[in-house]
């Protein structure tokens, strides 16, 4: 994407439902000759496409929101843009920084503090986060908790699961395939870092490239000796391993 801006402008997208809070970040940022907003989004969604479409070098960005939260859209933007965390909230500070986020913004915030935070930002510009997705999605809940829904993108279209819904996760290459009620969705992560993201006592890895519902298993049969299949109530028939039959046993 080849967007023109002046050498040394830094390049920024807000991001919060709130209108007045939106209002304040302009307001500081457009005092600053050095840097260009390129992005007002009310919400997780509008995010998403206008890193896509305006390519943010940072984004200050909202963790409550409708929709989709602050930690989920950082998960489906991957490594695209630094982010300086924005909120209301402090419980959610040690979680900001576990996903490397480049600082942490505490509403009410001064003009200073904000100063700080883009400094620091300009600093960490061009330099990946180390934080895995699985690190990412764990920050959106809390401790002791699991998630009730996953989030993927397939180019601009974002999608929201609920895990209840979840039949059965494969494994492609470098990325899964998230099957729900005959819909199959790509998400761009590992399974074995999906698998560290759910319930282990509803969801089980029973092969080295599936992860089932076990909500979804109608039965198991046997096709070989030692060989078990797993037959969803689709009719959808999946391979378990001898480790996964053991993991999948105290279950049923």
């Amino acid at each position: 994407m080849a967007i023109e801006t002046a050498p040394g402008t830094l390049r920024v997208a807000i991001v919060d439902d709130e209108a007045p809070a939106r209002l304040l970040l302009r307001e500081y940022l457009s005092a600053l000759p050095d840097v260009e907003i390129v992005a007002e989004c009310a919400n997780g969604f509008e995010a998403v496409q206008a890193v896509e479409d305006t390519a943010p070098a940072l984004l200050l960005l909202d963790i409550q929101m409708p929709g989709l939260s602050g930690f989920e859209v950082l998960e489906l933007l991957g490594r695209e843009a630094a982010v300086v965390f924005v909120t209301a909230y402090d419980e959610f500070a040690l979680r900001a920084f576990e996903v490397h986020a480049v600082d942490y913004l505490l509403k009410p915030f001064s003009r200073d503090r904000l100063n700080e935070a883009l400094e620091r930002a300009r600093q960490r510009i061009g330099r990946p986060r180390e934080a895995g997705l699985d690190k990412v999605a764990s920050a959106a809940r809390l401790p002791g908790t699991w998630p009730a829904r996953l989030v993927a993108r397939e180019g601009g279209r974002v999608h929201v699961i609920p895990v209840d819904t979840l039949d059965l996760i494969e494994a492609r290459d470098d990325y899964v395939c998230l099957r729900s009620g005959g819909r199959v969705v790509r998400k761009q992560q590992t399974l074995t870092e999906l698998a560290t993201q759910l319930d282990p006592t509803r969801f089980v890895r029973i092969h080295r490239s599936f992860i089932v519902n076990v909500a979804k298993i109608a039965r198991i049969e046997r096709y070989a000796k030692d060989s078990r299949l797993a037959v969803l109530h689709d009719g959808t028939k999946v391979p378990i391993s001898r480790t996964g039959f053991a993991s999948l046993r105290p279950l049923l």
